[in-house]
């Protein structure tokens, strides 16, 4: 899993940090950087899809967080044993028994959380 999210990430990372250096023009000298060439790649891209480059970081951002939710429920998925004993655990043991005798000892009634 955790090669799989650093697949996700590390795509997501160069493109959002091009994407903010590129819209913002800090390019340090480098042409890759310049928003000449941002708006230049926007614009082929609308006009490869048909639309208006304007909207197009927006659906690449939906597509992010929807790939994210994604893998998060694949994780959640592999994992839903764990989770389900956690979540058991909590319901059935909101306050851990150890905490309650040392409240009680110390005359304190209930710990906060």
């Amino acid at each position: 899993m955790r090669i799989l999210f650093a697949l996700w990430a590390a795509p997501m990372a160069l493109f959002w940090g091009w994407f903010y250096l590129s819209l913002n023009d800090i390019n340090f000298g480098y042409v890759m950087l310049s928003r000449r060439l941002h708006d230049l790649v926007f614009e082929l891209y609308g006009q490869m899809l048909g639309i208006d480059p304007a909207i197009i970081p927006g659906m690449v951002a939906k597509t992010c967080v929807f790939d994210g939710f994604l893998l998060m429920a694949l994780w959640a998925f592999r994992r839903r044993r764990n989770i389900a004993a956690w979540i058991r655990n909590r319901w059935m043991n909101p306050v851990p028994p150890e905490r309650m005798a040392r409240a009680t000892e110390a005359g304190q009634g209930l710990p906060a959380e």
